[in-house]
């Protein structure tokens, strides 16, 4: 089934009397207004909805199942709290992001440490907090957290990260589970096994069970069943081998939305019946004991919730070739579509209703001629200060924002019951410059 424009949009969407896009209550054109472009406006009806059936899906199949949010899709003190409330944990890849968990007081134990390179510095805090469960990448990181927990007198909570060789078939920039990976130990080069066998032997690690992530942005959830089985039979010969008991099976994230009318939907309900079935299988047939289930989304939770604005500004037509328009924003806020080829929606909030009559180009203000937000779209004829107003952008276009060409990063807005809140605040040109070193005598 083909989507429509607006139902990319979050939920509190609709098409006010004058025309306007509103969100949450809100007329995104005063909202532009009000704060400014480029903007990124979040709703916080559908970042609730959408831990609340990610949570509904996956516990009413697998009671024991655990939902940690991914912070590198988008992480903020206010959604951290708002997580908090819904009864999520935390996914963190850096000592900045768990500094952000505990700036909003979030539960340390509710902390899943990653990243395939951790900083001793970054270790050594994370046991100082508390935090939950650190998941291990490699074989370097299990000595130096191994001492970093002896020298505080402890025990870490641990995690393997093992690669099962399973291609989801996404870009290759978000595959993460092949063999051919920086991330995790791999079970086919008997890496994963030595890497197990190192951390029982370690006194001051606790290992408690395994983590595997295939990719992002994957649509076909049947790459999860085979990752889950490799995972279990793997877990299986350890038992035989070393007495490994499996106590918590992390299966990551991944979970595809849908950015444009062409993609095809993929309910999270089908990621939750075919990782709990699969999950529950292969238990049966190994002779396991079911471990708890963790799952990590990120995208599928922010990305809906979050709708970039900017506003027109020039253009340039070339007969019988291409018509550009430009924005106020571009790769400096969103650098996925030149990164690996994102591709997104639009609507001219100011003109909801008018006739999609002209193919554009939508071109950023970077200079670069990578910088194109939108290839050939369908758009009612556009004029210098309308807005536009791109859907599913709340995933991964903030945190990878820079400053290129010395461009200050966006303001974010979250909207609810008709009220707008400034959440962060638009860099200034003085910001820019406020590390500098400006004299060297």
């Amino acid at each position: 089934m083909k989507l429509s424009r607006l139902s990319l949009f979050p939920v509190a969407t609709e098409i006010n009397s004058q025309g306007h896009l509103a969100i949450g209550g809100c007329d995104v054109v005063e909202v532009a207004s009000l704060f400014g472009t480029p903007l990124y406006i979040f709703d916080e009806q559908t970042l609730h909805t959408r831990c609340r059936e990610i949570r509904s899906e996956f516990e009413q199949r697998y009671s024991n199942s655990v939902v940690i949010y991914a912070c590198k899709a988008f992480i903020h003190p206010i959604l951290v709290s708002l997580l908090n409330e819904e009864g999520l944990g935390l996914d963190i890849v850096s000592g900045g992001e768990l500094s952000i968990a505990r700036a909003a007081d979030f539960p340390m134990d509710k902390v899943y440490f990653h990243g395939n390179n951790k900083s001793q510095k970054e270790l050594e805090i994370a046991l100082e907090w508390g935090v939950g469960r650190i998941v291990v990448d490699n074989i370097y990181e299990l000595h130096l957290l191994n001492q970093v927990a002896e020298r505080r007198a402890t025990t870490a909570n641990i995690l393997l990260r093992i690669s099962p060789g399973v291609d989801p078939h996404t870009h290759r920039y978000i595959s993460t589970g092949v063999l051919d990976s920086k991330f995790g130990f791999p079970i086919t080069t008997n890496q994963a096994e030595e890497a197990l066998k190192m951390a029982i032997s370690c006194p001051h690690l606790n290992l408690l069970g395994l983590h595997f992530h295939i990719g992002s942005s994957i649509f076909d959830p049947e790459p999860y069943r085979e990752a889950i089985r490799i995972t279990l039979q793997f877990a299986a010969m350890m038992r035989q081998t070393y007495s490994l008991e499996l106590q918590e099976l992390n299966v990551g994230g991944g979970f595809a939305v849908a950015y444009t009318i062409e993609d095809p939907p993929c309910p999270i309900a089908s990621y939750a019946e075919t990782i709990t079935s699969s999950l529950i299988e292969q238990t049966r047939e190994l002779g396991l004991p079911a471990p708890q289930l963790i799952i990590e989304p990120g995208r599928s939770i922010s990305a809906p919730a979050g709708v970039a604005l900017y506003t027109i500004g020039g253009e340039k037509e070339i007969p019988g070739v291409r018509h550009y328009v430009f924005v106020d924003g571009g790769m400096g806020d969103n650098i996925r579509p030149p990164l690996y080829g994102a591709r997104y929606e639009a609507m001219v909030a100011n003109k909801a209703h008018d006739k999609e009559s002209e193919n554009v180009t939508i071109a950023g203000k970077f200079c670069e001629s990578g910088d194109i937000l939108i290839h050939d779209i369908m758009l009612p004829p556009l004029k210098a200060g309308d807005i536009l107003a791109l859907p599913v952008c709340g995933a991964y276009s903030l945190p990878t924002a820079s400053n290129y060409n010395g461009a200050p990063r966006p303001a974010v807005v979250m909207v609810k019951g008709g009220e707008s809140h400034l959440i962060r605040r638009r860099e200034t040109y003085e910001d820019l410059i406020q590390y500098d070193i400006k004299r060297v005598d």
